[in-house]
């Protein structure tokens, strides 16, 4: 019961975000500039979204490649197929709640591949360490090419911060409760003496996760894992680029709007589900500080979000469907 509480309560509080920053977006629009965000979104190259489903659904079989290297040095050989379905499926879960998807991505795997739920976990983490360095290159990337954009988006996103401590605080009782919470169920597992059997409970799937993470140490095919990470973050970059030309009034900007605008809105990505409203609203600061209308600005980022959320949708919602009937098919060797 307890578990569901927090559960729906870090869901309302990621959502919430989403909404927030929905609402945020919009409310910047003046009203005398409606017409124009109205104008951009009716004359849009909705064409553009067959390349860029075809360039993104690209980068998550890339990704189920590389998470399936991951698991071979514990002697797990997944089939490509089942692996692939499940990185859809977490992405379609994580669109209606943050870390769903992973949790969804263990228990999954171990059902159809009898791989250990702490193991393909510690690989989770180990995927999401590198996912982290990539982000910090395109990071380092963009501060290079577009130094004075890459700061004042900063600085915009920070006063934006400062305008809205009072939400923070708020954000910070809550995860005293939170803490509270917790130091009294472990208090409570103590008092009833049922501590050791946590804690070698505890022991087993640490044990589990720090296997996961260290095959990265252990990888037969280190160039390819390394090749794999960097074709991954490169379709990110030319589906980003693409993007942009999909509006009138961005379709000009070149390859380092492109790494500006990936590098603040994959953090959207990060902050809300699917990132709802932190997308478009972090990639449309971005391309304000390279003299786009800030209304122009959130019409193409409301794009290429779009876009994105119904690839996952599209694909993974027909993985959903098709996991199942797969699996009904007699095991073949050589996975």
């Amino acid at each position: 019961m307890k578990k569901a509480f927090l559960g729906l309560l870090q869901y309302g509080i990621f959502i919430g975000l989403g909404i927030f920053l929905v609402w945020w977006s919009l409310h910047q629009i003046p009203e005398q500039e409606w017409e124009k965000f109205e104008q951009s979104l009716r004359t849009a190259r909705y064409w553009l979204i067959i390349p860029v489903f075809l360039i993104l659904s690209c980068s998550h079989v890339i990704r189920t490649l590389r998470w399936r290297l991951l698991m071979e040095p514990m002697g797990y050989s997944p089939r490509f197929l089942n692996s692939f379905f499940i990185v859809m499926i977490g992405y379609l879960a994580n669109l209606a709640i943050p870390r769903l998807g992973e949790v969804l991505k263990c228990t999954l795997l171990s059902k159809y591949e009898k791989v250990p739920v702490e193991k393909v976990l510690g690989t989770i983490v180990a995927e999401r360490a590198f996912d982290v360095i990539s982000l910090l290159v395109i990071f380092l990337l963009a501060l290079i090419l577009q130094f004075d954009v890459v700061m004042g988006s900063y600085q915009n996103i920070k006063n934006m911060q400062s305008s809205s401590d009072h939400s923070g605080s708020y954000s910070g009782w809550i995860m005293i409760g939170v803490v509270i919470l917790i130091l009294l169920f472990v208090g409570w597992v103590f008092y009833t003496g049922r501590g050791k059997a946590l804690l070698s409970k505890i022991k087993g799937i640490a044990l589990g996760i720090w296997e996961g993470l260290s095959t990265a140490g252990k990888l037969k095919h280190k160039k390819i894992f390394f090749a794999y990470t960097v074709g991954i973050w490169a379709l990110y970059l030319a589906g980003t680029w693409l993007g942009l030309y999909a509006t009138a009034g961005t379709d000009m900007l070149g390859f380092p709007v492109a790494v500006s605008g990936l590098a603040f809105a994959s953090i959207g990505m990060i902050l809300t589900p699917g990132g709802i409203g932190a997308y478009a609203f972090l990639l449309a600061k971005v391309l304000e500080q390279n003299g786009i209308d800030y209304t122009l600005g959130v019409a193409n980022g409301t794009l290429q979000w779009f876009a994105q959320v119904i690839i996952v949708v599209i694909v993974g919602g027909i993985s959903l469907l098709v996991l199942p009937f797969y699996n009904k098919k007699p095991q073949h060797e050589g996975r």
